[in-house]
């Protein structure tokens, strides 16, 4: 601790019980160093932060070990059951990225795996991997090497084995290097895994501290093939630069750059191009790998006037709903808006001109315009500061761990919409905001998010079904129920791999798919049809899938006519009321009347580890 023994201590955590959550941080930083020699009271605040340190460790072996415990009881019948299920289905693996750093790269989390369809090279169409074929590591080097976005593999996910899973889904047995052998105890080798290295993991939450390196300071997009530029909903406006050039400004929040081969006329690869920035390029244009796409203000985000008018500013009030700041370095004084206590007051600026828009104003908001200022479409209204977005206390360690495995609801759940559509604000009731989301179609959904949290839409953007309207953290049942399983399997394995890999730790996908598969293996019955099943019973997919294979051709008896064998209910095959109607028809009796038997329907659920077994 060379930090110690020469400046300040610095910040400590503080000591509290240990049922509240977060840590606190004492104001004042300890400002002796250990040469000079503490006080009596930094001395016991540094002594504290070893303690509680010691404290923690020995609840966390005992946490880690439960965590273990559980994890085998879910998954011990997992066992590799069968050489190939033959299914058709995969999952679709991506290299892991935050914002544009690679954090694992594609290679790595394939390598192992099978591959599902054939993997051909995107320029040359050489074949690189061939279906069905384990990817060795010089083949996902190649895969790396020669750029492919993403490659489908089989997984244990969509594995149809009726018992276990087969050996083809699983891949290569990490304890050996060779493929994996009929009788694995897979289930319980990923159970292990998953809780060996729990031990390391930090049992409280952290306040990441929204130090600028937390940021990335990414400010463009850059052209990752050469190809021809096709625009997908970009909406621009074209306004003056700096430099007094025009440049064309992106006003649409779900504009798609999409990258096509020039010689076979195949997509490339999409990129999603963010609100507010400048086009560097034209629809159509041809590009170079690593040519600049568009830039952005990498410390703020915006909100640019999409027509020609003058501005209005509607509840912007001194001292309410903004407050005047002077910046230091410039002595340029800003209006930045503030949380009003009056909750009917919604600051917003419009802008009047052909037709009225009007914006409006988050928390924290810098307004750099003026009262009755003339504004060309393009231009910046008003910059948020993005450093605030950044400030998220993760969850993190063992307890966000086991709330992922549990499958639990988070205390302040993110509002997330469920079709695609476009955004507009309603009227504040009791202390919510309404937003409004109408699709193509006119189907209209509306959601109430509470005025205290931040609102992550603006009016008149489009969203995708799935997107979060306010911040949060998304609950996976809400997942689950609006982009289906698959999505939900993804979101789990990922971020339950985000929290290991904070620790440092790398555990392999495909355990934590072991533990979420069985996680995904009952269903809720929805509607019993002719089957054995109860309305609203919760039944083993496999169970369902087996009585609806046997229902799938069979009759039910609504009349049993005159038949002495058959009674009305019955269910029967077709074979045996064509017999019975024969026997009737010769004795000239009343035929039996069937009709057609009706398969059950069901619902995907995800529980929690504890229920699961």
């Amino acid at each position: 601790q060379i930090k110690q023994l020469a400046g300040l201590r610095g910040l400590m955590a503080k000591p509290r019980k240990s049922g509240s959550s977060g840590s606190e941080i004492i104001e004042n930083p300890i400002l002796a160093n250990f040469k000079d020699g503490l006080s009596v009271l930094e001395y016991f605040i540094s002594t504290h932060g070893a303690r509680k340190g010691l404290a923690d460790t020995a609840l966390k072996t005992a946490d880690a070990g439960y965590l273990t415990r559980r994890l085998v009881d879910v998954a011990q019948d997992v066992v590799i059951n069968e050489e190939d299920c033959g299914t058709l289905r995969g999952i679709a693996a991506q290299a892991l990225k935050d914002n544009e750093d690679v954090i694992e790269p594609l290679g790595d989390r394939i390598e192992g795996r099978t591959s599902l369809h054939d993997v051909f090279h995107p320029v040359t169409d050489e074949l690189i991997i061939k279906a069905g074929e384990e990817i060795s590591q010089e083949d996902a080097k190649r895969v790396d090497e020669i750029g492919i976005d993403s490659v489908e593999i089989r997984s244990v996910l969509t594995c149809e084995s009726k018992r276990g899973v087969c050996v083809k889904c699983y891949g290569k047995n990490l304890a050996s290097g060779m493929l994996a052998q009929r009788g694995d105890a897979v289930g319980i080798i990923a159970a292990q895994s998953i809780g060996e290295p729990g031990t390391q993991l930090t049992l409280r939450t952290f306040h990441v501290g929204g130090v600028a390196g937390s940021t990335s300071v990414e400010s463009s997009l850059y052209a990752k093939f050469d190809g021809t530029l096709q625009f997908d909903g970009l909406r621009t406006v074209s306004t003056e630069g700096t430099d007094g050039k025009k440049v064309q400004v992106v006003i649409g929040r779900t504009g798609e750059l999409r990258n096509i081969d020039v010689k076979s006329d195949r997509l490339l690869n999409t990129q999603h191009i963010p609100y507010g920035s400048v086009l560097k390029v034209k629809d159509g244009q041809k590009v170079q790998k690593g040519d600049v796409l568009c830039t952005w203000d990498p410390f703020n985000n915006v909100i640019v006037a999409e027509t020609n008018g003058t501005v209005k500013m509607e509840a912007v009030i001194e001292g309410v709903t903004y407050r005047d700041e002077a910046d230091e370095q410039t002595g340029h004084r800003e209006k930045v808006v503030i949380d009003t206590k009056d909750k009917t007051k919604l600051p917003t600026i419009i802008v009047e001109g052909k037709e009225k828009k009007s914006y409006n104003l988050p928390v924290g908001s810098h307004i750099v315009v003026e009262e009755g200022e003339e504004v060309k479409s393009g231009q910046v209204l008003v910059k948020i500061p993005r450093v605030l977005s950044k400030l998220k206390d993760i969850t993190g360690g063992l307890p966000r761990v086991t709330e992922l495995f549990e499958a639990r609801n988070p205390s302040n759940p993110a509002v997330v919409c469920e079709i695609d559509g476009v955004v507009a604000f309603g009227t504040i009731k009791r202390g919510n905001r309404e937003i409004i989301v109408e699709a193509k179609d006119g189907v209209i959904r509306k959601y109430l998010v509470p005025l205290s949290r931040q609102i992550l839409v603006q009016d008149g953007d489009f969203v995708k079904a799935g997107a979060a309207l306010s911040d949060g953290q998304t609950a996976p049942a809400d997942i689950l129920a609006i982009k289906g399983p698959f999505a939900v399997q993804e979101y789990v394995v990922n971020e339950i791999q985000e929290v290991y890999r904070l620790q440092g730790v790398r555990i392999n996908d495909k355990h934590i798919e072991v533990i979420v598969r069985q996680m995904m293996r009952k269903v809720t019955i929805e509607d019993a049809g002719d089957t054995k099943f109860l309305e609203g019973d919760t039944e083993d997919r496999m169970d369902f899938n087996a009585e609806n294979d046997y229902i799938y051709d069979k009759k039910v008896v609504t009349e049993n006519g005159e038949s002495a064998k058959l009674r009305p209910g019955q269910i029967v095959t077709l074979r045996e009321v064509r017999e019975e109607n024969s026997i009737l028809r010769r004795a000239d009796k009343k035929l039996v009347e069937f009709r057609d038997a009706k398969p059950a329907t069901s619902s995907p659920l995800l529980l929690g580890i504890t229920k699961a077994s």
